[in-house]
């Protein structure tokens, strides 16, 4: 398992259009990105009874863990199902594509599916929905515009138009009802890399004075169906 730094900001539009504008020079455009030069993203987010992840990033834990299943344009080609493992600065990704069958099985609670004694990460799956009661809790979703640098492994991602599901965890319905948790004069900026982050991307940063926050879209997107006191710091 890989490790990669990453840093957490939230822009307005004025600094998006000139960061953008000085990127471009300096990165390329994801494969994956449409005509637009974005794509869609719905993360369905997991937690456990004692909500441990939202927990956690509350309290400021520096080594916690999410589970989410995530797909692309709302359709059901790729389906992943993702451990995010967050240590300091550092972040690592587990992966496992599922089936829409195999989804909608979760979905409906039936996890039976994941009991694969040959597949580590869905053993683990099974085992928390089965003795934690890992249950889906919250819909996120957001429009991503991804620019990449070969060198240093860098990925720089503008996620805009944040909206919570709500109560709803049908995370295929193409028509869900959606409501905005951030303004439209915010977005979140994400810098991944291995290493290091290469000097004149760096120095594009730091040009707009950007100051790192704690930009969870989990617990941004948590605070509509808060159910304790706790949720509110």
């Amino acid at each position: 398992m890989k490790y990669r730094h990453e840093l957490k900001f939230f822009v307005n539009f004025h600094q998006y259009y000139t960061l953008r504008q000085r990127l471009k020079n300096l990165m390329e455009q994801d494969e994956h990105v449409g005509p637009t030069g974005e794509y869609h993203i719905r993360s369905l987010y997991f937690d456990d009874i004692g909500n441990k992840a939202l927990a956690e990033k509350l309290g400021g834990i520096s080594q916690r863990k999410k589970y989410r299943i995530r797909i692309y344009n709302l359709e059901d080609k790729v389906i992943h199902f993702e451990k995010k493992i967050k240590n300091g600065d550092y972040i690592a990704k587990v992966k496992e594509s599922l089936t829409r069958e195999m989804t909608d099985n979760i979905l409906a609670g039936d996890y039976q599916g994941l009991k694969n004694p040959s597949n580590p990460f869905l053993l683990e799956l099974h085992n928390e929905m089965a003795h934690k009661l890992l249950r889906p809790k919250v819909i996120v979703d957001y429009v991503r515009e991804p620019y990449i640098q070969p060198q240093g492994n860098v990925r720089i991602t503008f996620d805009k138009d944040l909206k919570s599901g709500l109560q709803r965890t049908d995370v295929f319905n193409q028509e869900l009802s959606m409501v905005r948790a951030l303004s439209e004069n915010h977005i979140i900026l994400e810098v991944k890399y291995d290493e290091y982050l290469p000097s004149p991307i760096r120095n594009v940063l730091q040009l707009e004075g950007l100051q790192r926050q704690s930009a969870s879209k989990y617990v941004i997107c948590r605070k509509y169906i808060k159910l304790n006191s706790w949720e509110d710091q």
